[in-house]
């Protein structure tokens, strides 16, 4: 049977099927997208309805009962319990091996780690990804973004980073981040294999501590005391953030000293830090959302 006997028996016609297939193909990349943003927002709001979450987030793709639907599919919805694993995800996943657990950190430029948080500015929501260099614990790449998409958040923070280390060895630099869409679009993996990276990936939220960490720092010691609003007061308030962590915030990891004092000079601190797998099971048991612990050796 032909091509143009299919679509007839099935009454469209072609150019209605490659419509058709093309918007089924942007709604879920959306969702990829959207997914790690859903699970931060129930973390952060157990009791909030998925309508609710719906028009918060205001998909630009999606309708409400495709929304409903994947919110259903990972274990999101109300009033049923979540489990703390994750179903299988049909849009399909590419992931990398976890490297960051287990791992020596003896310098700058061995790890580095990412994630994308929200934030609401009234009604709107808008996006912030930062770039962490996990020895010293500097602030290296950040984005403010109006959008999920690769090219609004990761992109544009790991290039601000890698013009910061514009001329350094980065051949032993492991990138590690969530599974979020935005960390292995084609774009995103073509940058890192570029620069000489090797991609990490969790799977769970407690599996990326520092990332998580600094996102909150951010937000709830610097942004929101500052009360932006309007998104250039957003923007301006990240900037400003990022620069007092960086410059003058004493980090009690680094023996009070600041992130951009041991960026510059990494011999202010020569302790090991190792990231401990041993509690893994522990945080695994249902209902338990510890963080990794950090062993200094």
């Amino acid at each position: 049977m032909s091509l143009n006997a299919l679509y007839k028996g099935a009454g469209m016609s072609k150019q209605s099927f490659h419509q058709w297939l093309d918007r089924r193909f942007v709604e879920s990349e959306e969702l990829v997208l959207l997914r790690p943003v859903l699970e931060q927002l129930r973390r952060d709001h157990p009791r909030m309805s998925v309508k609710v979450m719906y028009r918060l987030v205001r998909p630009r793709t999606l309708g409400r009962d495709r929304f409903i639907g994947a919110c259903a599919q990972w274990d999101l919805l109300l009033p049923r319990e979540r489990s703390p694993y994750r179903t299988t995800d049909s849009l399909g996943v590419t992931r990398f091996p976890n490297l960051l657990e287990g791992a020596e950190v003896t310098g700058v430029n061995r790890f580095w780690t990412s994630d994308i948080t929200y934030y609401r500015l009234g009604e709107e929501v808008y996006y912030i990804t930062l770039v962490l260099e996990l020895y010293s614990r500097r602030i290296i790449g950040w984005r403010l973004s109006d959008s999920l998409r690769t090219e609004d958040t990761t992109l544009p923070a790991l290039r601000m980073a890698l013009r910061l280390r514009r001329g350094q060895d980065l051949s032993r630099l492991v990138f590690h981040s969530d599974g979020g869409g935005q960390y292995y679009c084609k774009a995103f993996l073509k940058l890192t294999a570029k620069a000489g990276m090797t991609n990490s990936m969790s799977e769970h939220a407690w599996e990326n501590p520092y990332s998580e960490r600094i996102n909150g720092t951010i937000k709830n010691d610097y942004l929101i005391p500052w009360d932006p609003r309007t998104r250039p007061q957003l923007a301006t308030s990240l900037d400003r953030a990022v620069k007092l962590y960086n410059e003058e915030r004493p980090h009690s990891s680094l023996k009070y000293n600041m992130p951009l004092a041991v960026d510059q000079h990494p011999e202010l601190f020569t302790e090991l830090t190792v990231i401990n797998k041993e509690k893994r099971t522990k945080r695994e048991r249902p209902h338990q959302q510890q963080q990794q612990e950090l062993t200094l050796s």
